[in-house]
């Protein structure tokens, strides 16, 4: 250690420990810090407790630099950054007063870790310890910088935690090294203990300050700026962008300001304005900091005079610690190490003085182990300082002298020094000697002499050997050398076959010196096959039969010399291929196409023979990029790296040496996957089946075909599906279960020993349709002579493909030659067959016809005669027309009356007795029934119509009475009969015109003579006279009234000529004005649809209320199509209820409904969703007239929804 000299700190005030808050207690033990200043630092390494900041110097210019406050341990501004702040996190201004209720700790650390300071580029070290005697297992431990940076993950060069557990003491110690410390690790840092339910932290700042040749100050503005430039430090320790410190790129030539001081002189209401003038955007966090800034206190100090920063003195000299106090009452305690120092009275190593206001301790005798720190404590105030004891130098007063000797001889060598017991150190080559007690060194001391002693001296010992002294060095140079060797015979080098012996001799002088034999560096002992033989001066080693282990250089090395013989030995080996130890039947490697083959042979050879690989007349080279060989000294192999088919044939090795030659040949099979069969054909289709046939693939991959595989898929779907589990050996199959009418595809994968093949090309698509059913309930309609007329109902089962139309066909009874009737597909359930002879019989039979071809017949039980048979004629007049048919004028008169008859009847008509005018009602007779049309009916259109149906002599008749409607005129005439009190008397007469119609009731209204507005009184009031009563007196009155019948209310009212008053005999009534109040309305809903669930052929109603004026139009819509005279909807409006009522729905009316309404003021609409669940079958949706694509896509879902529940 340099001699330390008395230091003054800088800035006046050295570093010191914190001292305990009660006089009486000795201080709480403390953590260690061991700084490790940089390499090129001159002061010396020391171990410090928790620093004390230093002041300012108040002499330097202000600069935008603050001291920012911590919680426990205020840290300077000089070098320091602070932990984040953030605006999202952090307490807003006006809450950092309130109270934070924070969980209790319960105490687990023992020792804290507390704040440190190191210099950049120097190690710190932070200890923490849990006690565990009654601790179950280990307590879990975490290390954060700053609120919430967890260190656990970012250890590294620059971070290390350690953790040790002392079995003795049950104490686990928790070790956080930081390494070449830098600036930005500067901050608070905190430490987190948990244990189940128990908790304990500590939270200590890291103060890192800058090299001597100038200080740094951190900008407020740039500690309180949010940054996202990556640095180099980024990733290490500091994560936040807010604790980086940026280096100033040029320096602004504006003066800085302390912002500190402007926030604390000024308003609240003013800080936003002072953080946005000088760039600080994180404002939250700087309001939080200066909440918590402590308030400078000025505390008196109890020192005068404190001790210097350091004292020195000599070994066994003595040194005065003299501190000056401002208070002389105050208890002064003095420590040593943290150690409390007391007085004693039988000891005068320490002796304490008081003069005044002087305290003194004097240490007498002064010995190594004085060398410590000191302080004192006065009240709370510390002062520290630290002693260095002087030792005096230890001088050589007679060096070591130089020694030359031969090997096996003694060494000793002596050197004096000034001082008895003084510690010396010897080394050899500038290490130090080993002197333990293994060691070949011995070391010994006769007063001041030291003596260093080596028993049986060898090469290695020659060197240079030193002694050192703390006052002084001596070395000198010691030589070893080995006796002279004379060789009368030395070792030749041998060429020999493996197996034989090997006989090694040489001779040497003197005859008594034993040796050692090494090959290739290694001691050869002797075994049973090994022999070493030395008698005189011969030296002979001799194998009994060589291996190739024996081969190399042979060295005999006489004992004590440097002179050493040599040979080699060569061994020889013809060379062999080893293939029967890889056990290949008939030499044969198989290997899966695509992988990659590495084939290692064994062989043997010496020298190492050459090797050839070749495949026909081609040669494999070691620098192939797929296939390549490469030799060994052991073994040759061959590498495909990806084997393909082309690779499979017989590969010859050749193999040469000096010995011979050998050759070998290996056959290499790759085996592969089969090729893809072709695209399958699909030659028949049936209604949900399908008969496919492939071809086996052109190359089975070298192993026989196993099976195959079969898919499919829908057309427009990606999905194939595996219908077989188990291989099929055949090469035809006969898929099932398809879904008729959807297009399908297949393909084939063919299965061997190796694998499944690729899937073959698919085939073409193709549909699976079924024919339909016969038709059913086949009857004959009608016969003449030369026709027949028959009909017939669809069949049953339609299918996917539909029904394109029928066939019918005839035959002569008694033959079986059938001819088609109809050339072309009908569509009709009824058909004449024509061109008959009259008076044959034949056979009918239909046939239903679709994409899948023709149905099985439906043929007539018994055949036909064609002959006409008369038939009487019948009228069917409908039910409505056996009364009386009534329209309104204007309206649309089309009446159909079928008949029966046969030939075909002759029908009349009349009207009243006389022939109908055809312009005015038009007649259409057909053979079965009979239509009167009318386009617009009119009142002279009322009246009998008489129908005659004739078949030669046979007649039916019927009588059609209709009556054509219309609104009836007004009243003839309304007179006031009378008026008293508050009511009117009114008498009319019934109109002249009743509308072709019985009078059903009259509307009378009435209206004030001021407003002219009318109001109804009564409706369909039967009698012609009426009392209205409840009139307002004082008002003046006039009335009106409609006729009505069954068309509804006359187009105009009758009124009165003359007014009503209604007055009150001594009582004048002023009326006032007044405003109707407004009552029109925007459409409002008041009840919403509501998401129904309907069971499929069960009718729903869907209701909503909604309010508006004047009454609005009601629209219902399904996903947003408005639904307008669809028979399977009904809509109904009651007093602002809307009701949509759905007949027996199927899965098809399930979606999204809408009610909307609408008037002159606005609009509104609601929405809700219908689920119908239950479905019809495929044949219940072709009965109904669903088009295909949609019952496909309806099945399709269905079969979604019940693999979903």
């Amino acid at each position: 250690m340099p001699e330390p000299t008395k230091k003054d700190e800088p800035n006046g005030q050295p570093e010191e420990s914190v001292a305990p808050e009660s006089s009486g207690a000795p201080p709480p033990p403390e953590i260690s810090l061991e700084v490790s200043p940089p390499p090129d630092d001159a002061k010396p390494a020391a171990t410090t407790s928790s620093p004390t900041p230093q002041p300012e110097d108040a002499s330097s210019t202000k600069k935008l630099s603050v001291e920012l406050p911590n919680d426990s341990v205020p840290v300077p501004a000089m070098g320091r950054k602070d932990s984040v702040w953030s605006l999202g996190e952090g307490q807003a201004p006006d809450e950092l007063d309130k109270p934070v209720d924070n969980p209790p700790l319960s105490t687990l650390l023992i020792e804290r870790p507390l704040s440190g300071a190191v210099t950049v580029g120097g190690d710190i070290t932070f200890v923490a310890k849990v006690e565990a005697k009654d601790l179950l297992r280990k307590p879990t431990i975490k290390w954060f910088k700053g609120k919430w940076m967890d260190l656990a993950s970012k250890t590294g060069k620059h971070l290390q935690l350690k953790e040790t557990f002392d079995r003795l003491t049950k104490v686990h110690t928790f070790e956080m090294h930081i390494i070449k410390a830098k600036d930005n690790y500067a901050g608070n840092y905190r430490c987190e203990v948990n244990y189940k339910d128990k908790f304990d932290s500590c939270s200590f700042d890291l103060e890192v300050k800058e090299a001597e040749t100038g200080s740094q100050n951190i900008d407020i503005r740039s500690a309180f700026k949010r940054s996202s430039e990556r640095q180099e430090d980024a990733g290490e320790l500091d994560f936040s962008g807010l604790l980086k410190h940026r280096e100033h790129k040029q320096q602004d030539d504006t003066p800085e300001v302390d912002v500190w001081e402007i926030l604390k002189n000024a308003r609240p209401d003013q800080y936003e304005k002072i953080a946005f003038m000088y760039g600080i955007t994180d404002l939250r966090g700087l309001l939080k900091r200066l909440k918590k800034m402590p308030k400078e206190e000025k505390k008196l100090e109890a020192f005068a005079k404190k001790l210097d920063p350091a004292y020195q003195v000599d070994k066994g000299g003595k040194i005065r610690l003299v501190v000056d106090l401002a208070d002389p009452t105050i208890e002064l305690k003095w420590y040593k190490n943290g150690q409390e120092i007391r007085p004693s009275p039988n000891q005068r190593k320490y002796i304490f003085e008081h003069k005044g206001t002087q305290r003194i301790m004097v240490i007498n005798n002064c010995s190594a182990n004085d060398d410590a720190a000191y302080s004192v404590v006065a009240g709370d105030e510390k002062c520290s300082t630290e002693l260095f004891v002087k030792e005096l130098p230890v001088k050589i007063v007679k060096g070591i002298e130089p020694v030359k000797t031969t090997v096996n001889e003694r060494i000793e060598l002596e050197c004096e020094v000034s001082e008895e017991g003084a510690q010396v150190k010897w080394l050899k080559n500038g290490v130090e000697v080993p002197t333990g007690v293994r060691s070949r060194y011995r070391v010994k001391c006769e007063g001041t002499k030291h003596f260093l002693v080596i028993d049986d001296a060898s090469r290695d010992d020659t060197g240079t050997y030193s002694i050192m002294a703390s006052g002084g060095t001596s070395e000198a140079h010691i030589q070893v050398d080995l006796k002279p060797l004379k060789v009368y015979q030395d070792l030749q080098d041998m060429t020999v076959l493996l197996g034989q012996p090997i006989k090694l001799h040489c001779e040497i002088y003197p005859g008594n010196v034993p040796g050692r034999w090494y090959r290739n560096g290694q001691l050869i002992q002797p075994s049973d096959r090994l022999n070493i033989i030395h008698r005189n001066k011969v030296h002979r080693l001799e194998i009994a039969a060589s291996s190739l282990h024996d081969a190399g250089d042979y060295t005999f090395v006489p004992e004590g010399y440097s002179q050493s013989l040599s040979a080699k030995i060569h061994i020889i080996d013809p060379p062999r291929v080893l293939l029967d130890s890889l056990n290949f039947p008939d030499n044969t490697v198989t290997v899966v196409a695509g992988n990659k083959l590495r084939l290692e042979i064994p062989i043997s050879g010496e020298p190492a023979p050459r090797v050839v690989w070749m495949k026909g007349e081609r040669v494999i080279l070691e620098s192939g990029h797929r296939v390549h060989a490469e030799t060994y000294s052991d073994h040759t192999s061959l590498t495909i790296e990806v084997t393909e088919r082309e690779d499979t044939g017989n590969y010859k090795i050749v193999l040469q040496n000096e010995a011979g030659e050998a050759t070998a040949s290996v056959k290499i099979k790759v085996v592969d996957i089969p090729d893809p069969p072709e695209a399958p054909l699909v030659p028949v289709v049936g209604g949900d089946w399908c008969s496919m046939t492939w071809e086996p693939p052109k190359y089975d991959g070298g192993s026989p075909i196993l099976g195959y595989y079969i898919e499919r898929k829908k057309k427009q779907s990606s999905r194939w599906m595996r219908l077989n589990f188990d291989l099929i050996k055949e090469t035809t199959f006969e898929p099932k279960k398809m879904i008729e009418g959807v297009p399908y595809e297949v393909r084939i994968f063919a299965v061997n020993a190796i694998g499944v093949s690729k899937p073959s090309e698919p085939s073409k698509a193709f549909t699976p349709l079924a024919v339909t059913s016969e038709p059913t309930m086949l009857v004959v309609d009608d016969v003449t002579d030369t026709t027949v007329t028959v009909k017939w109902r669809p069949p049953e089962t339609i299918g996917a493909a539909g029904l394109d139309g029928y066939l019918v066909e005839y035959c002569v009874e008694g033959t079986n030659d059938w001819v088609i009737s109809n050339k072309e597909l009908t569509e009709k359930t009824r058909y004449t067959i024509t061109g008959l002879s009259p008076g044959c019989k034949i056979l009918v039979r239909v046939k239903a016809v679709n994409a899948a071809g023709a149905s099985a017949p439906r043929t007539l039980q018994h055949a036909i005669l064609v002959k006409e048979v008369v038939e009487p004629p019948k009228i069917r007049v409908p039910r409505h027309l056996k009364q009386t048919y009534t329209r309104k004028v204007g309206e649309t008169v089309n009446l159909v009356v079928p008949f029966m008859g046969k030939p075909r009847p002759k029908v009349t008509w009349l009207k009243d007795g006389n022939p109908i005018e055809p312009s005015q009602v038009s007649i259409r007779n057909t053979d079965c029934d009979s239509i009167i049309f009318i386009r617009k009916a009119e009142r002279s259109h009322s009246g009998k119509y008489d129908m005659t149906v004739q078949v030669e002599n046979h007649v039916d008749t019927a009588i059609l009475d209709i009556q054509i409607v219309d609104l009836p005129g007004p009243p003839q005439c309304v007179n006031i009969e009378d008026v008293w009190g508050g009511n009117v008397a009114l008498v009319w007469t019934p109109p002249k015109d009743n509308g072709n119609a019985p009078i059903t009731g009259y509307t009378i209204q009435k209206a004030d003579k001021k407003t002219m507005e009318w109001f109804t009184c009564i409706e369909h009031y039967h009698r012609n006279c009426i009392t209205i009563t409840e009139l307002v007196v004082g008002n003046e009155y006039f009335f009106r009234i409609f006729s009505e019948n069954m068309c509804g209310l006359s187009e105009t009212a009758t009124q009165t000529k003359k007014s009503a008053l209604i007055v009150k005999e001594g009582l004048q009534m002023k009326t006032q004005e007044y405003n109707d109040h407004d009552f029109k309305e925007a459409p409002k809903f008041t009840q919403p649809l509501i998401n129904t669930f309907a069971v499929a052929g069960y009718n729903t109603t869907l209701n909503c209320s909604v309010r508006a004026n004047p009454r609005p139009k009601v629209i219902w819509m399904k996903n947003k199509i408005t639904i307008i005279d669809d028979p399977r909807y009904r809509m109904f409006s009651s007093q602002g209820v809307c009701t949509l009522e759905i007949r027996k729905p199927s899965p098809y009316d399930g979606g999204m409904y809408t009610c909307k309404a609408i008037n002159e003021l606005g609009e509104a609409q609601v929405d809700c969703k219908l689920e119908v669940k239950g479905g019809f079958t495929f044949y219940e949706l072709m009965q109904r007239g669903v088009p295909l694509h949609l019952i496909d896509k309806y099945m399709t879902e269905s079969k979604v929804v019940e693999q979903e529940k």
